[in-house]
């Protein structure tokens, strides 16, 4: 076999490792948000203990990245494919960190939230699910334009955290949650926020292997 062909072949491999791992973390984060939603306590452990697992996927998906650099010395677009690739596991991982400390917060909860913060939380998840699917379809496809809308469907789900938040702390249709359970509730809003960020990282990624250039979605 080519040196070129192998490493082509190569190349193919850590786009499958990532496919992989981005679908493994899209399914963490979904079951997290179930645990909390329906307080579902060994659902929120099974997501802790998958962590293991993701994190394992990051690690070996850094192994191949490393070896591609320091065998076939890539230039170009090779190594931006290269780069991009172990930033965007770096945030697959994060991201998965993430449905971890949803999962935790799950536990911590005494119920599950109130109908009004559960409503508010559930847009925010749908809205933060859909990002993940675009952000790895933008990657498979190199889709530049759906890397682009992750930033507007960002600023959604930047919406949705200040009106939970505000609805938390501002009006009186939480008033059966403690304070406690209401900062549980924002820190949740938060995670999947964050979340969302990684995923438009995960565009700027894309960016940066089709035109070699730096951009700023968040």
């Amino acid at each position: 076999m080519h040196q070129r062909q192998a490493f082509d072949i190569a190349l193919k491999e850590l786009k499958l490792k990532l496919l992989h791992m981005g679908g493994d973390v899209q399914e963490s984060i979904r079951h997290a948000v179930a645990a909390l939603l329906k307080h579902d306590e060994a659902l929120a452990r099974r997501v802790i203990e998958r962590d293991r697992e993701i994190n394992r996927q990051d690690h070996d998906i850094e192994d191949l990245c490393i070896r591609l650099i320091a065998t076939q010395q890539p230039v170009a677009g090779d190594l931006r494919r290269i780069v991009a690739g172990m930033r965007l596991a770096v945030d697959l991982e994060r991201m998965g960190d993430l449905a971890v400390d949803l999962a935790k917060t799950a536990l911590r909860l005494t119920s599950a939230p109130v109908p009004e913060a559960a409503a508010r939380l559930q847009d925010m998840a749908s809205a933060v699910d859909g990002m993940v699917s675009e952000g790895l379809n933008a990657y498979v496809n190199s889709d530049a334009d759906a890397a682009r809308r992750l930033a507007e469907m960002d600023d959604a789900v930047d919406r949705d955290y200040r009106l939970l938040v505000e609805g938390l702390f501002a009006d009186d249709r939480h008033a059966g949650c403690s304070p406690q359970e209401r900062m549980f509730i924002a820190f949740c809003g938060r995670y999947l926020e964050r979340i969302g960020d990684h995923v438009t990282n995960i565009g700027e990624s894309v960016l940066y292997i089709l035109t070699g250039e730096r951009s700023d979605l968040n």
